[in-house]
């Protein structure tokens, strides 16, 4: 038997109710949106006139073969370049690397260090398993205050928004990138990802894997303070 297709409602009233209710929907739908958007107003950047900043934190967005993906080096050449121009002093770099297979910060880690950046700057999150764990662990396990936060255009708000939530003051570096069938994907996800971004902001949910402090990113800091006073 073939499936009833759904019929209109015949009356004038019926069709306005609905007519309503699909634009009650839209709009609900849409609210998370634009919190996110709301919520990072006045705190993107470029990598040009980013604010001078301690603290930079790259996300992890998937390796190829043990690779960063091309999306993902591109926010990794941003870090480094504003690592050589002075912009920032440290680099928290923060991924997946749940399994013994996949380690998203060490392949971030040698592509920074090829680039320029010396490893002894570098600090690893090994369990930013999503942006909220990102957010939330940079401020309670590393410590981070303010950071400049690097991702590609169509996910830096979201990143803002969630890292101000979390208490880090965020400048967002918002990555441009070609325009092809993965950055039409990523932008349609977001719609999606706004909703649970608002739930966290809302529930403040603990990380994964919280773990106890880290003071990688003190050390490092200081690290770079010796380097230059001993010059």
């Amino acid at each position: 038997m073939r499936p009833r297709r759904p019929r209109l409602p015949r009356t004038r009233a019926g069709r306005r109710r609905l007519a309503q209710a699909v634009m009650a929907a839209s709009v609900l739908a849409l609210l998370p949106a634009t919190w996110t958007r709301l919520a990072s107003d006045g705190r993107l950047r470029t990598a040009a006139d980013v604010p001078r900043t301690d603290v930079a934190v790259v996300f992890g967005a998937g390796l190829w073969d043990g690779e960063p993906s091309p999306y993902l080096a591109h926010r990794l050449d941003t870090a480094a370049r504003l690592y050589r121009a002075g912009r920032i002093e440290v680099v928290l770099v923060t991924g997946d690397n749940s399994r013994e297979d996949y380690d998203e910060p060490d392949a971030m880690r040698a592509y920074l260090v090829r680039h320029g950046v010396p490893d002894a700057r570098i600090v690893s999150d090994y369990a930013g398993f999503d942006t909220w764990d990102s957010c939330v662990r940079a401020k309670q396990i590393f410590g981070v205050d303010e950071a400049v936060l690097i991702s590609q255009d169509f996910h830096i708000r979201r990143v803002v928004a969630l890292c101000e939530e979390a208490g880090v003051a965020s400048h967002g570096v918002g990555v441009a990138a070609r325009h092809d069938v993965t950055w039409f994907y990523g932008g349609v996800r977001e719609l999606f990802a706004a909703g649970k971004a608002a739930l966290d902001a809302v529930v403040e949910p603990d990380p994964r894997f919280l773990g106890r402090r880290e003071t990688g990113v003190a050390d490092a800091l200081a690290t770079g303070r010796q380097g230059r006073a001993s010059r």
